[in-house]
């Protein structure tokens, strides 16, 4: 298989609609922490049958989101996937020429915002389970500055450096010697920077 893209920009509507569905994000997102997996793996995963999510993988896969991958084990009658590219961005600036664009842009805002905003509250929810060790690194803040857009553009690059620094950190740990994985789990960081008026 080829290198995987870093970050590839949506700049298209379809592709667009394609990810920003409910059922296809949440299996994009297990798809992505899972490296590769078949359609029953994640359908399993996200509780739904094993025909709709084969569906919807299909449909990201249309869209170049998502590949066929090497078998990863069983008797190699179901496909195996994988994501694309090592993550998607997209950006507002891409989708401004038109009403439509504005409002589909908006919706799947909406939606990836909604369920990160689960994974928060699932989180809160099982603080207690995940024990004292993690206590101290988890955490929920805000900060009011007072930036102009050119100083904002500049800290969101920062902070993606810095995120994209500890992925690199965490996935060399992945791949190499079995002791540097141990302890590792799955930490989602979620970033929001935007203006406002008070």
């Amino acid at each position: 298989m080829a290198e995987k893209e870093r970050d590839r920009r949506i700049q298209d509507m379809g592709t667009l609609k394609a990810l920003a569905h409910p059922l296809r994000m949440r299996l994009y997102r297990a798809l992505t922490l899972a490296g590769t997996a078949t359609a029953s793996q994640l359908a399993e995963q996200v509780g739904e049958a094993v025909s709709l999510a084969s569906y919807h993988l299909r449909k990201l896969a249309e869209h170049g989101l998502i590949e066929e991958a090497e078998p990863g084990s069983g008797d190699g009658r179901e496909r195996w996937w994988r994501p694309a590219s090592d993550g998607v961005r997209i950006r507002d600036e891409d989708f401004r020429d038109a009403p439509e664009q504005i409002a589909a842009h908006t919706a799947a805002s909406r939606l990836f915002f909604a369920q990160r905003s689960d994974m928060y509250l699932r989180f809160l929810d099982e603080r207690p389970d995940w024990g004292e060790q993690w206590a101290p690194g988890a955490v929920s803040s805000e900060a009011v500055l007072r930036l102009t857009p050119g100083e904002l553009a500049e800290l969101t690059r920062e902070m993606l450096a810095l995120v994209r620094r500890y992925d690199e950190l965490g996935r060399a740990a992945e791949a190499g010697e079995a002791g540097e994985a141990e302890g590792r789990e799955n930490v989602a960081v979620h970033t929001y920077a935007f203006p406002f008026r008070a």
